[in-house]
């Protein structure tokens, strides 16, 4: 027998066989309903139960079609094709389920008169009062926090791109790598014992933005090293060349060429910090009354409002009516801040001619 034939008598694993396009959601549907009677007939009465036996089925399910049908090559694409989404659904669903949630809580109080009066002499578990100087505070608290934080993230990292060499520069890369991932609780803790405990300066909104410039830091620090390393050495040099001080050629060509994606990482930084509200416990300490001046005298603050609603509200259903309705307009707050951010980037990244 020639060594042709035996080649030709080999399985092969390539199929001309496909399945439809319309098949992933078939065998969807059939998950879906397959997992819907496992649980009803085991007794499970979580939907979540339901949800996580019907993507195990799907996954399932998917690979042993395709094998069947198309071969394992192709089958081992489609099963990871169907993580892909299982795992996407698996991050959406819990998100959207969030924001439904706060949505139909929060309503029921969100109006203007919410929006524009504090809780002055209203107490915690009658109807009435607003966020006004929440917003108050945590606009005060964001904003001192940004002025102190930008510049001196964003020199940070021009020291690191520009003139950063030798064990300084691994130095400081090396503080702001634990930075980022530094607890909040910590910062809060740092200022605690050296603003308030050693100096004695007492609780108040500025004393809450030290800690979240902290926080803010780190976070500005890697945004803009990363935008500052995408501009090409090409411009560097040029200018350069040309006998333009490095101190100018940073400043005229190097930050205005990144000045977007410097500006979407400050604006994500402050969405971060926007919702902390364990520092804001510790060094706010949190007011009922209207407080415009930062720096003297506890402040209220949206998340900390929100944290005092619940724990204070002994069971009213007013108290947590606000405490939903303050969460949605943090969410609004971050979600505007998130939206100027892809805004900013759009406007300022290159436009590409034909």
């Amino acid at each position: 027998m020639s060594h042709a034939a035996v080649t030709d008598r080999r399985p092969s694993t390539l199929r001309g066989a496909s399945l439809p396009k319309w098949s992933p959601w078939a065998i969807a549907a059939g998950s879906v309903a397959l997992g819907t009677g496992i649980g009803l007939g085991a007794g499970l009465d979580s939907t979540i139960q339901w949800g996580l036996i019907a993507a195990i089925l799907f996954v399932l399910g998917t690979y042993v079609i395709a094998a069947r049908v198309e071969g394992r090559r192709q089958a081992k694409d489609r099963i990871a094709t169907s993580l892909v989404w299982v795992c996407f659904l698996a991050a959406v669903i819990p998100l959207a389920s969030l924001i439904w949630e706060t949505l139909k809580r929060g309503v029921k109080v969100f109006d203007v008169y919410f929006l524009t009066h504090s809780m002055g002499v209203v107490p915690d578990t009658q109807p009435g009062g607003g966020i006004y100087h929440a917003i108050l505070g945590t606009l005060e608290q964001v904003g001192i926090a940004t002025v102190i934080a930008v510049p001196v993230g964003v020199l940070t990292a021009v020291y690191l791109v520009e003139y950063g060499r030798g064990k300084l520069a691994k130095a400081v890369t090396f503080f702001v790598d634990v930075m980022t991932g530094i607890p909040s609780i910590v910062a809060g803790l740092f200022i605690l014992s050296f603003w308030i405990l050693i100096l004695n300066m007492g609780y108040s909104g500025f004393a809450g933005s030290l800690a979240l410039a902290i926080l803010m830091m780190p976070v500005v620090v890697r945004s803009t090293e990363e935008m500052l390393k995408l501009v090409p050495n090409e411009l560097r040099e040029a200018s350069l060349a040309l006998g333009v001080p490095k101190w100018r050629t940073i400043l005229k060509v190097v930050l205005p060429t990144s000045i977007g994606g410097i500006t979407t990482g400050v604006m994500l930084a402050i969405a971060r910090i926007t919702g902390e509200t364990a520092p804001v416990l510790l060094l706010v300490w949190g007011t009922n009354f209207i407080n415009s001046n930062p720096f003297k005298d506890p402040q209220a603050s949206l998340p900390l409002y929100i944290y005092q609603q619940y724990a204070n509200s002994a069971g009213s259903g007013a108290a947590y009516d606000r405490a939903w309705a303050a969460a949605l307009a943090l969410i609004g707050f971050v979600m505007i801040l998130n939206l100027v951010a892809r805004g900013i980037a759009r406007w300022k990244a290159p436009k590409t001619g034909r």
